[in-house]
């Protein structure tokens, strides 16, 4: 069980806060959006643009890391506020978390950890944000897995050519190819460039039902987000697939009685 930007119902979502909630509930894994700024530096950011989740405005990629540091990424968030009332909220609560930070605090947790990267297209910057990515997880020691490894790093994005540039510059990390809308050249659940791990949407599993069985019965691994909903749980726990990611990690390990 992954949680979908930290425990992001509970926290205002990319903060360091929510990612180390989720680790303290027990979530076996963790799931983060990264974009490039200005000035090269991988952020834990999901949209193209500030407005929704920081009190700035415009696009994360025009910005330099030191303006973004700047912003608060959390008091727009309900569980951003202090239990009193009267301090302000800490700022892991509310500081730009960076790719380097998230990683940091995932190998001081003391246990196994899976993380899932999602690189965000398209991009004004195109292929350098898998080069950064790989670059950073070699300087981690990330980019070629061994089993013993306790922190393990899956690399995921909806664009299949990210995929394939994953494959080329770190061909041992596993790469989850996200599915919104069916492509119409997935056929027979075959996923493109050395791909084995597919990751549809929960409403895409609800309308085609069979697509779960057509990707594990081709000998695919699949993970679903977001993953909510009790009975939604129950749905993808029936069809047997082998990742949830979901914003309430709490809850999901709750119903699966951990």
């Amino acid at each position: 069980m992954f949680a979908h930007r930290g425990a992001s119902y509970d926290l205002p979502e990319h903060t360091l806060a929510a990612y180390l909630r989720a680790l303290a509930e027990g979530a076996d894994g963790l799931e983060c959006d990264v974009r490039l700024t200005r000035d090269g530096h991988l952020v834990c950011v999901h949209d193209r643009r500030l407005d929704r989740t920081s009190n700035g405005r415009g696009l994360v990629s025009a910005r330099t890391l030191a303006e973004l540091e700047m912003l608060d990424f959390g008091s727009w968030h309900p569980g951003c506020a202090p239990a009193d009332g009267d301090e302000p909220p800490d700022e892991s609560h509310t500081r730009l978390l960076t790719l380097e930070r998230l990683l940091d605090a995932v190998l001081d947790a003391g246990r196994p950890v899976r993380l899932l990267v999602e690189t965000k297209h398209p991009s004004r910057y195109g292929a350098d944000v898998e080069r950064r990515l790989v670059r950073m997880l070699r300087r981690y020691g990330l980019a070629e897995p061994r089993p013993d490894d306790p922190v393990q790093v899956t690399v995921m994005s909806f664009s299949p050519l990210a995929v394939r540039r994953i494959r080329e510059l770190a061909p041992t990390l596993p790469t989850v190819l996200l599915l919104e809308v069916l492509p119409r050249w997935l056929r027979l659940g075959r996923l493109p460039f050395g791909t084995r791990i597919a990751g549809p949407g929960i409403g895409l599993v609800r309308a085609r039902p069979q697509l779960l069985p057509a990707l594990r019965a081709a000998g695919n691994e699949v993970y679903v987000w977001t993953v909510n909903e009790p009975e939604d749980l129950d749905l993808v726990l029936t069809a047997g697939v082998d990742g949830i990611i979901t914003d309430r990690p709490a809850q999901t390990l709750a119903r699966l009685g951990r």
